[in-house]
């Protein structure tokens, strides 16, 4: 290895990477075709959030050492971030291919495996290579990674609890207990311990999810407020023809809206004051949105109140109505979250190049073929 190879791993290792980035460009001045130093710069450009650059420079790394192990890895990384699964889990199974007996090439592709959704492979891959390297920090917490995309959340904490018993720091770690309480509706203590990686870690605190306590309410009050308004128009309905159908929906109106102000409560209350001093650092999309669901949420409640004091249907409607306006708000959320991390973004760019390709191919077949239609009276 050469002295900027191990000059810039040192500097990565300890979060100065564009000290480390500097370096690695130094080196490969003298040396452009540096497989190694090719990967580690992609490493510390992935790092930095640089995807599209970072798989660049890894296909850079691959074309100056096809054998290289590590620069498929590295690649396979690059593409997990840039939503590109299928051509993840390709370069991931090259790197163990070449690899066999490294842990990490396990590692990786038992993450490019998770994004795939393949999530049973996945979490073989992720326990082989834990038994491949049982102390290992990064086999645990991807072990925990795995089991919680697969919706097995005990053996996901079991995962990242050891791997805080082995590094008590380490931020990953703290963050993935603190979603998994958040995912058990664990308020206080997810909250608590999301505040505490941000206060360690304050030049990239995670705001969305710090604001998870809202977006989760609202997420739960979609479905309710949903089946809840259909049910109440349906018993409206069935009230030309049975009497007590009317006052049944009066009632299932009012416990709908004592559940949505109820569990609100029971997610926004213990979460105290947090969420809401982030909300409004949030991207001006997604904080909108959130901000415009909850007011739909609190219409919502307000309406079914009236249907339930007046019985008149049209409130109850008026509140059906505050269910599509949720989705629309929920999905733009989504996109906002799509248009704030560089991979998705990224992918955005890529999925609009190959449009404008494909356009670009259309509009000159169809010249073509244009064309190549004979005029009147001209020999076919």
């Amino acid at each position: 290895m050469t002295d900027f190879y191990a000059q810039a791993q040192r500097l990565a290792q300890v979060g100065r990477y564009e000290e480390a980035e500097r370096t690695a460009r130094h080196g490969l001045a003298a040396a452009p075709h540096d497989g190694p130093l090719l990967t580690l710069l992609a490493s510390v450009l992935r790092l930095r959030r640089e995807y599209a650059s970072a798989l660049a420079t890894v296909s850079a790394a691959i074309e100056a050492d096809p054998q290289s192990a590590d620069a498929h890895a590295e690649r396979a990384e690059s593409l997990i971030l840039l939503i590109r699964s299928r051509e993840a889990v390709e370069a991931a199974t090259e790197a163990v291919r070449l690899a066999p007996m490294d842990p990490s090439g396990h590692l990786v592709l038992a993450r490019a495996l998770a994004s795939a959704r393949d999530h049973e492979q996945a979490r073989r891959v992720a326990a082989h290579g834990l038994s491949m390297a049982p102390r290992s920090v990064e086999a645990l917490l991807t072990v925990a990674d795995v089991e919680r995309d697969a919706g097995h959340r005990e053996a996901a904490t079991a995962a990242a609890r050891a791997a805080l018993a082995i590094d008590p720091e380490n931020a990953y770690g703290r963050w993935l207990i603190a979603m998994l309480d958040a995912e058990r509706l664990q308020v206080r203590r997810s909250m608590r311990g999301l505040r505490d990686v941000a206060r360690d870690n304050p030049a990239r605190p995670d705001l969305i999810s710090m604001t998870w306590p809202i977006r989760g309410v609202l997420s739960g009050l979609r479905r309710g407020l949903a089946v809840g308004a259909v049910l109440v128009c349906l018993l409206l309905v069935a009230g030309h023809w049975w009497a007590h159908a009317a006052l049944f929906a009066r009632v299932l109106s009012a416990v709908l809206a004592a559940v949505l102000a109820g569990f609100t409560a029971r997610v926004l209350v213990p979460a105290g004051r947090l969420p809401w001093r982030c909300l409004p650092l949030l991207p001006p999309l997604m904080r909108r949105a959130n901000i415009g669901g909850l007011a739909a949420v609190a219409l919502a409640v307000i309406l079914l109140v009236a249907h339930a004091v007046t019985g008149w249907w049209a409130w109850v409607l008026l509140a059906l109505l505050m269910a599509p306006v949720m989705w629309v708000l929920s999905w733009l959320e989504l996109l906002s979250a799509g248009f704030d991390d560089p991979g998705y973004r990224q992918a955005f760019r890529d999925l609009g190049g190959e449009f404008r390709d494909w356009w670009r191919t259309t509009k000159k077949d169809l010249r073509e073929a244009w064309s190549d239609t004979p005029g009147p009276g001209e020999p076919r």
